[in-house]
């Protein structure tokens, strides 16, 4: 056999075994007459000693090894004179009597070390290399553990793991689908699905009350830290089931691995908040509470006929920044910097600094006098030493948006988005629709299929953008994990959907018609939810991306720049697609 134990295991008690090991050179030191090789496989290092007093020949073999020889090594266990305490295999040491290199290797592009000198571009196009670094190995172990334990959970709650296909028809509503052209329907397509929504749908109508599955999905979009062209969800959907019902399952579920994978315990029963709340509070429906700073709403307190600028705003809201009195001029310049760029887009920031000798410092002193700030200071709940910075703005949940972004800029300078800490709550009531300006129109905020809060369904046809939908979100430390809904399982409501949203019946009928006349059939009342896999373990491992947990990611311009994918068809394929390309210069 290449070897009886790996490279991880062996400990002080194995002491006169005899054993052998393979796996890939970590490093070599020679000190005199000995040579002492690091051999790393994927569970850890043990240290070989060759000792050329005992072989020299074999002595010689191991000073030729150079970075990532794929080598086997038989030789005796023995105690380490030099213990590591670092190293689990550190009381111990390989006394070698053979060495057989399987594979050499050249010099690697970059260290293959826990903190290697390779750039993300160079670990990508590398990605094999990349993938022997500890903390790699261990994000996708972790990555492992989480679905053996997702999997073991939903199966003692009866539910069905069903694949659902990879190649299925374009549904133009949302993001932009990955389409593939089929040779043997010369100008029809594929798409590979963003989602497996309405499947899973037919599912319940089809009587498997309780489906899941870990899906590969897709969207052609922009990408971002925590975004990528190929994704996995943990996907569900559940029968005969209200709101709360699935809230409480998935809640569970989400305690049970917080409390295996990181040994937190959630609360018995997490927070939810409305849309409208989060949005009022935070400016956002992902809140970040592992921090305060929360928004307070100042119209009444500044809109005095004394500052043009709020006295013409829809909106003015100010966060209290603890402790931060003493920023400098430069630092304040920065934040107005910040928040005036391209990507923030606000026309400028106020700031109010109550020192801690109790004076006033304020980019408005000119237009309020000290009662005015005394009075703002009150409402923002400051002490000496606070800094007060605040935004106004035409359209109020534009300004908040703004003002969530320098929240979470500040709370990044003051170290407060503790990767430890972990604040998990709902979000519930999101509307129903949202207003494209691109399309002119309303679009469904979620997805067509979700269903109206009852409360709120006579308003469909006078007011639809007041309608709240029965949709809810899971969000742990500012970043959605995971959301859902419960969908329309009535033809005429859906009907009623399809019609506000600008589908004629027969639009209708040519996109879903299949989930339509399945409709028909006692489809029953359904609902379900989707945890995104890439963040729920980059958020268990305190990644601040999900690629590294991601074995093969592609980059920010959506290329694998391993695979050099994607990349142009030869002509051969193109005729056999009956495909002609227009390229346009760029």
């Amino acid at each position: 056999m290449y070897r009886t134990n790996t490279c991880g295991e062996l400990r002080l008690q194995d002491a006169g075994k005899l054993v052998t090991l393979a796996g890939w050179v970590q490093r070599t030191r020679k000190m005199g007459g000995m040579t002492f090789v690091d051999v790393r496989d994927r569970y850890g290092i043990t240290q070989i000693v060759f000792d050329e007093s005992k072989n020299a020949d074999l002595c010689a073999s191991a000073n030729k090894l150079g970075r990532e020889f794929c080598v086997q090594v038989k030789g005796e266990v023995s105690e380490r004179q030099s213990k590591n305490p670092k190293m689990p295999t550190g009381d111990i040491e390989i006394l070698a009597t053979e060495l057989n290199v399987l594979s050499e290797s050249i010099t690697p592009p970059f260290t293959i070390e826990d903190k290697s000198d390779g750039g993300d571009d160079l670990r990508m196009k590398y990605r094999y290399l990349d993938l022997r670094r500890n903390p790699v190995r261990k994000n996708l172990e972790l990555r492992h553990r989480m679905t053996i334990l997702i999997r073991n959970f939903l199966d003692s709650k009866d539910f069905i793991e069903v694949e659902t296909p990879i190649l299925i028809g374009s549904t133009p509503e949302g993001a932009r689908d990955f389409v593939v052209p089929s040779r043997m329907n010369p100008g029809q397509f594929y798409a590979l699905p963003q989602s497996p929504q309405t499947l899973k749908q037919l599912l319940m109508v089809s009587g498997f009350d309780r489906y899941f599955q870990i899906a590969k999905c897709f969207r052609d979009e922009d990408l971002r830290a925590d975004r990528q062209p190929e994704f996995t969800q943990i996907d569900c959907e559940m029968s005969f089931v209200e709101q709360d019902d699935v809230i409480d399952l998935f809640e569970d579920m989400a305690r049970h691995l917080f409390k295996e994978i990181r040994g937190v315990e959630l609360p018995a029963k997490l927070q939810q908040m409305t849309w409208h709340e989060a949005m009022r509070r935070f400016g956002s429906d992902k809140p970040d509470l592992r921090f305060g700073m929360e928004f307070v709403e100042l119209m009444d307190v500044l809109k005095k006929g004394k500052f043009g600028v709020f006295d013409n705003a829809a909106y003015i809201g100010g966060i209290c920044v603890p402790g931060c009195a003493n920023y400098t001029r430069k630092q304040l310049d920065q934040l107005t910097d910040f928040v005036k760029s391209q990507q923030i887009g606000a026309k400028g920031l106020v700031y109010v600094k109550f020192n801690e000798d109790g004076s006033i410092k304020s980019s408005v002193d000119k237009f309020y006098t000290p009662e005015d700030l005394a009075e703002l200071k009150t409402a923002m709940g400051a002490n000496d030493g606070d800094l007060v910075l605040i935004l106004s703005g035409d359209q109020p949940n534009k300004t908040r948006v703004q003002l969530c972004a320098l929240r979470l800029e500040m709370a990044e300078r003051l170290g407060l988005r503790d990767k430890n800490k972990f604040e998990c709550l709902w979000i519930v009531d999101f509307p129903l629709f949202e207003w494209s300006d691109e399309e002119q129109r309303l679009m469904a905020t979620h997805h067509p299929f979700t269903m109206p809060n009852p409360d709120d369904i006579p308003l469909l046809d006078e007011h639809p953008e007041r309608v709240r939908a029965k949709a809810y979100d899971f969000v742990c430390n500012g970043i959605e994990v995971g959301g859902g809904s419960l969908r329309i399982h009535d033809g005429k409501l859906q009907e009623k959907m399809f019609q506000i949203l600008g589908f004629t019946p027969e639009k209708a009928m040519a996109q879903f018609g299949f989930l339509i006349n399945a409709f028909k059939y006692g489809a029953p009342p359904h609902a379900g939810l989707a945890f995104g896999l890439d963040r729920f373990v980059s958020i268990m491992a305190g990644l601040d991306s999900i690629r590294d947990c991601i074995a093969f990611p592609k980059n920010n311009s959506g290329r694998d720049v391993m695979l050099d994918a994607p990349g142009f068809l030869d002509s051969k394929q193109l005729e056999e697609l009956q495909l002609k390309l227009d390229l346009k210069e760029n």
